[in-house]
């Protein structure tokens, strides 16, 4: 049994995940991967739209729309959009990782259904954190910024309302306890004028037990004819569930996931006794490949810092990130790796889940990856170094083994992907300048 604060840090961690790659992103992920569409009623025509002006949008929000630098639909986008703007509208479900534009899409759709000379909310999204409220709410200002007569509220802790009012506001947009306490208790909301519900990051709401029910509870006050879409990352068969309780006759978009692969990622192993020789193995290694930007893992928090801290003393440009860091102090130091400032990001496992960097070419585990019952963890082991090989580019993976234990770990670590792991003399440097080459 865990101390029901390390189910806590996983949510938490869920949602900061996400905040943190809102941040990091510049721009949307490129993807190739197909979209799969099952329709409600397979008969009617499938309609996917190759450009914004196909959409028939307010001139507006097709302004907004270029103003953010969008030129043409993503692949989710281009699915989803003419379900959403449909007359009657659609319900949705669809599933899509960051950076696919989904926030833009059903941001497009809120303010296109909205009728600005009604002044009461319209438009209903929910998001499982205050913080991702807002990242939502910044999209909707920049999409909306030539429709200044749609107007912008947030139901969040804290945003304290005077007693009895009704709020003039078409869009809203908030946490899932403070939207229940404002259609229901304190009545600023009168849920039944709704025309639209979004409930954004499906798997990371769920993930808290309070937010299940209170999003059933808003979804049970909507009318019928209200327009419910649905968003998720990832879809377990809980998310599935919950979908399909919140969202009647949906049609489904999912985009199929980038296969991560070990196919194209060279892989090693480094035998040491100690951490120290582990450390001295690593300058060996980097001094041999100066030129790629690293990723290094380690179990704990203080074995990271400890790490960094040697590293910059040998004179490396090191980047650290730790689980005590705000969401937005890691954004930062993400974003300072992205742009080559340092050369070698030094983490531990927490921090790195879901974070693409795409210049990674070579990923050391200066500890191997195990689950709290320390056990290997393949999943882990796959994401640490699927992102060296991404593209169908060339990368490079080396394990650091300290003991009898971490070489059981990589031994079976090699079983499970059918894959022979190298082992690596890192006193032998021209080996080493010939792998990373």
């Amino acid at each position: 049994q865990h101390p029901s604060g390390y189910v806590q840090i996983l949510i938490n961690d869920k949602a900061a995940q996400s905040l943190l790659n809102k941040l990091i992103r510049s721009n949307l992920v490129n993807t190739t991967n197909q979209v799969e569409v099952l329709q409600r009623d397979p008969n009617s025509p499938l309609y996917s739209v190759k450009s914004f002006e196909e959409l028939r949008l307010k001139p507006q929000l097709l302004q907004g729309v270029y103003a953010m630098g969008f030129n043409r639909p993503s692949k989710i986008q281009e699915n989803a959009l003419p379900m959403m703007l449909a007359e009657p509208p659609q319900n949705l479900i669809a599933q899509s990782q960051s950076g696919t534009g989904k926030t833009a899409a059903f941001v497009l759709a809120m303010l296109s259904h909205v009728d600005p000379s009604n002044k009461w909310p319209q438009c209903l999204c929910v998001s499982p954190t205050y913080e991702l409220a807002l990242q939502t709410g910044k999209v909707i200002e920049q999409m909306g910024q030539f429709y200044p007569e749609v107007k912008l509220m947030y139901a969040i802790r804290g945003n304290k309302l005077e007693k009895g009012l009704k709020l003039q506001e078409q869009i809203v947009i908030g946490t899932p306890g403070t939207v229940l306490d404002w259609c229901q208790k304190l009545k600023f909301i009168d849920p039944k004028k709704i025309k639209v519900f979004v409930l954004d990051e499906a798997d990371v709401m769920i993930a808290t037990q309070g937010h299940l029910d209170q999003s059933l509870r808003i979804q049970r006050m909507l009318p019928k004819s209200c327009q419910m879409l649905l968003f998720s990352a990832t879809f377990e068969e809980s998310v599935w569930n919950f979908a399909k309780r919140i969202v009647p006759d949906p049609n489904v978009i999912k985009l199929k996931r980038e296969e991560e692969t070990l196919d194209t990622i060279k892989q090693y192993y480094v035998v040491c006794n100690c951490k120290e020789e582990k450390f001295q193995a690593l300058c060996n290694i980097y001094g041999a490949i100066t030129i790629a930007q690293a990723m290094v893992f380690c179990h704990t928090r203080k074995t990271a810092g400890w790490l960094a801290g040697e590293l910059s003393k040998e004179g490396h440009q090191v980047a650290l990130l730790s689980g005590e860091m705000q969401v937005e102090q890691r954004a930062a130091v993400i974003d300072r790796f992205r742009n080559g400032k340092e050369k070698v990001l030094v983490t531990t496992n927490v921090c790195a889940r879901g974070i693409d960097v795409e210049q990674v070419s070579v990923v050391i585990n200066f500890d191997l990856p195990v689950d709290k019952d320390g056990n290997p963890d393949n999943e882990t082991y796959l994401h640490r170094i699927g992102r060296t090989g991404r593209f169908g580019k060339r990368g490079l993976a080396i394990n650091m083994v300290d003991s009898k234990f971490s070489m059981n770990i990589l031994n079976r670590i090699q079983d499970h992907f059918d894959k022979k792991i190298e082992r690596l003399d890192t006193d032998d440097l021209d080996e080493i300048e010939k792998i990373a080459n």
